[in-house]
């Protein structure tokens, strides 16, 4: 590879990696506080980037703007998020309290598949995209290479933010410290006076926004397909195990490192590049099965 293969391989996983951590961001928050791996993670994925792109369809021929049609969607994603997350939380999660977790994890599998047949009924099998919005941004010139601007700084800039803004909320306000109280001990946070069935509403539907906006920012440069949000949730079930289950900083990590890999694999073996991000967390969880950042916990008696 000479140097602007390199560069561009760096630059393109970097980019993917915003979207895997946005999407694993959402995972772990949702685990570390409600103790839930979910599957349906995946579908509000996809549903962000299948609302996205049809907003993008309708709304960016009426205007020039290149700055709308990209708020548009974190417009999608609080909108969506806001409404997949409560429906979810009300009808399953919050009546579910309490069950066993591998019952959890197989309610949350079957609202996956459900919410995929519906997505199939909406939008059909035709791929979309939200193309504009990466042409109107424009591309900025990096040496000998032409990058578009939406990858190079909207993509990592809002994982980056995403990241500042949940470690700063979750250290400093009050809401953050309730929900890291929950997160170490609920009987003792409900025993201090936490509405602990508040902070796992607040939580899930946080979560649901994240992996929106992950499936919302993707639009621009990904087809959208059947099937798309299960090869998404995959990948971040990955991430999230290669960091340690509710790990946050951990999960950056971890996405970066399996985006660069991937996207390198891609250049120099693409026929092992599906494997290699469960390759990287088959390799981790054999030498450390707890995760990379996360300490084991002592047993008790």
């Amino acid at each position: 590879m000479n140097s602007d293969l390199i560069l561009i391989a760096l630059l393109d996983g970097l980019s993917y990696a915003g979207l895997l951590f946005l999407v694993s961001l959402g995972l772990t928050l949702i685990f570390g506080v409600m103790g839930i791996l979910n599957v349906a993670h995946g579908a509000f994925y996809a549903y962000g980037g299948y609302a996205a792109a049809t907003l993008i369809a309708v709304y960016a021929p009426t205007t020039e703007s290149a700055i709308l049609p990209l708020l548009s969607l974190f417009l999608v994603a609080i909108i969506v998020g806001i409404i997949l997350g409560s429906i979810v939380e009300f009808v399953l999660i919050r009546r579910t309290h309490g069950y066993d977790p591998i019952l959890k994890l197989l309610l949350t599998f079957g609202a996956f598949l459900i919410f995929e047949d519906l997505q199939k009924f909406i939008w059909g099998a035709q791929p979309y995209t939200a193309s504009e919005v990466v042409g109107r941004l424009g591309n900025i010139e990096i040496g000998n290479i032409t990058y578009t601007t939406y990858q190079l700084l909207i993509i990592p800039g809002t994982a980056l933010i995403a990241y500042v803004v949940l470690v700063y909320f979750l250290r400093y306000t009050r809401l953050g410290k309730q929900i890291v109280a929950i997160t170490h001990n609920n009987e003792v946070a409900t025993a201090m006076g936490i509405n602990a069935r508040r902070i796992s509403y607040f939580t899930f539907v946080i979560g649901t926004i994240l992996g929106v906006l992950g499936g919302a920012l993707a639009s621009p440069t990904t087809s959208l397909v059947p099937g798309v949000g299960a090869d998404m949730v995959v990948l971040s079930f990955a991430v999230v195990a290669t960091a340690g289950l509710g790990q946050i900083t951990g999960a950056l990590i971890a996405a970066i490192l399996i985006g660069v890999i991937r996207s390198f694999s891609i250049y120099l073996a693409p026929e092992v590049e599906v494997a290699v991000p469960y390759i990287i967390m088959v390799l981790v969880l054999v030498f450390r099965p707890n995760g990379l950042f996360k300490v084991a916990q002592a047993r008790t008696i």
